[in-house]
């Protein structure tokens, strides 16, 4: 009997300096005061659509007009379209198309970019809203949706003009030139990522939109209504830009490209067009419609 009841203390012992090194091994471990910070919500969409497919055939009849005249085989490899070539399907993809007539060339590319923030204190959707604030100004434009880098640097400008007189210059003497009247000179301000023609040797000169046959009112004065501007209603924030290219005595050659961010993926719809005459301008209304409208339809895509 004292055997065993000296085994049972024994063992009593054994347990009880297990658990105190069980709690004392705890306790170091344990961090007292150190708050746990939540990491930002992923994005809404986890996956992207198959771009080539994204966009109806009966869209793509009216978007590409000259495909109408070719055999039935060779509509069918036009509306199939050219995936962009892509090392991460689940972050961008593309595709293109394009279709050749009598009078004119029509291209129409799509681009599907899903923005992952690797910050864990970033959400997706706000580094997506960085992203595309970056493509917006880019294109010369400003909404509400800037940054607040970009709204300081707004201030700063406005603060430094403050300091030209009324005749434009400075506190000493010199000529103040703002950047608006820059950018206005910069042939490059608006440059898109879209179709261009082919380099012929001659420098080619950009005309926002003001060039078209329908972007004035017949007195020469630019319709506001198409120029390169922040969209409303078009997913969480978008915009359009008009870029008119004339490449010497080529034809000239129009691109309207529609940028619109829903959630944590951006979209862009670049619709381009061609006349095989050089006089001819191509219409920046019709181009700005149809480029909207299929934005519109892609927006939907994502809301389903």
């Amino acid at each position: 009997m004292a055997f065993v009841t000296g085994t049972a203390l024994l063992a009593a012992l054994v347990v009880g300096c297990s658990a105190d090194s069980g709690t004392g091994g705890s306790a170091a471990d344990s961090k007292p005061g150190e708050e746990t910070v939540a990491a930002a919500a992923p994005g809404k969409y986890r996956t992207l659509p198959e771009p080539c497919r994204a966009v109806e055939t009966s869209t793509l009849k009216d978007l590409l007009p000259g495909a109408a005249e070719l055999t039935e085989e060779q509509q069918q490899k036009v509306y199939e379209g050219t995936a962009s070539v892509t090392y991460d399907t689940d972050r961008r993809v593309g595709c293109s198309w394009k279709s050749e007539a009598p009078s004119s060339s029509h291209t129409l590319f799509i681009d599907f970019e899903r923005v992952v923030s690797y910050d864990p204190a970033v959400s997706d959707d706000d580094r997506a809203r960085e992203v595309y604030t970056k493509k917006e100004t880019a294109a010369g434009l400003s909404s509400p949706s800037a940054t607040p880098d970009a709204a300081k640097s707004a201030e700063n400008a406005a603060d430094k003009e403050k300091g030209a007189d009324k005749d434009g210059k400075d506190k000493d003497g010199k000529k103040q030139t703002s950047a608006a009247s820059d950018d206005a000179s910069d042939p490059t301000s608006h440059a898109l990522s879209g179709p261009t023609p082919e380099d012929d040797g001659t420098d080619a000169a950009t005309d926002g939109s003001t060039g078209g046959e329908n972007t004035d009112d017949g007195t020469g004065t630019p319709d506001e209504s198409l120029q390169p501007r922040v969209l409303d209603d078009l997913g969480d924030s978008a915009f359009l830009d008009d870029l008119l290219i004339r490449a010497g005595s080529t034809a000239q050659h129009r691109t309207v490209k529609v940028v619109f961010r829903t959630s944590n993926v951006i979209v862009t719809v670049e619709y381009a067009e061609q006349p095989t005459v050089s006089t001819v301008v191509p219409d920046s209304k019709e181009l700005q419609e149809k480029a909207q409208a299929l934005a519109r339809k892609l927006v939907e895509k994502f809301s389903e």
